[in-house]
């Protein structure tokens, strides 16, 4: 009620500033303020004050549920968005562990081709020392037999010079014989 009289109160000032007797129908400032405070009635007497109350309580409860809705989504994009990032510091920490095996697994590798060459080469250097004795053993047997070839036949040369009687030189030959024999 005191409301009511508080808002006639305000409205009734205005009125009064207007010219003439304010409580006749031929006063306009009259006629607006009771079609205004009859707009009022109906519209308390309707309760549309209360049905936009309940539209506004309706608005409002939708914006919080959305606000929880959105702090909900939030939170569980910050889980997925720290999930991620610890899946990428494990993927990284994988990769890194990866590059660091490889690193290893390649620098063995170099190592042990490094001890397969070096071996190859020692077997190849062995070969070829054992190709060259080979052949310096080969060229003094050659030298050695040419020498006894040519000291047994100058042997037999200054001793058929010398020779007397055939039996001489069937004793020579036979010794020439078994020199060479035993030398080769």
């Amino acid at each position: 009620m005191k409301k009511l009289a508080f808002l006639l109160s305000l409205t009734a000032s205005p009125a009064l500033a207007a010219t003439g007797p304010f409580f006749t129908l031929r006063n306009t400032d009259f006629v607006v303020t009771i079609a205004f405070l009859v707009f009022i009635g109906i519209l308390v007497y309707f309760k549309v004050p209360q049905i936009v109350g309940k539209l506004l309580d309706k608005r409002a409860e939708g914006i919080r549920a959305d606000l929880e809705e959105a702090k909900r989504l939030r939170e569980e994009a910050q889980e997925i968005y720290s999930s991620y990032e610890r899946r990428q510091r494990e993927v990284q920490g994988q990769a890194d562990e990866i590059v660091a095996n490889a690193k290893r697994e390649a620098l063995a590798q170099a190592e042990k081709a490094k001890a397969d060459l070096e071996h190859s080469i020692e077997r190849r250097l062995k070969a070829a020392e054992d190709q060259i004795a080979s052949a310096e053993s080969d060229a003094v047997r050659a030298v050695r037999d040419s020498a006894v070839q040519t000291a047994v036949a100058a042997a037999g040369e200054i001793l058929r010079q010398q020779g007397v009687a055939g039996d001489r030189a069937a004793a020579l030959d036979a010794a020439i014989d078994e020199v060479a024999q035993r030398l080769h």
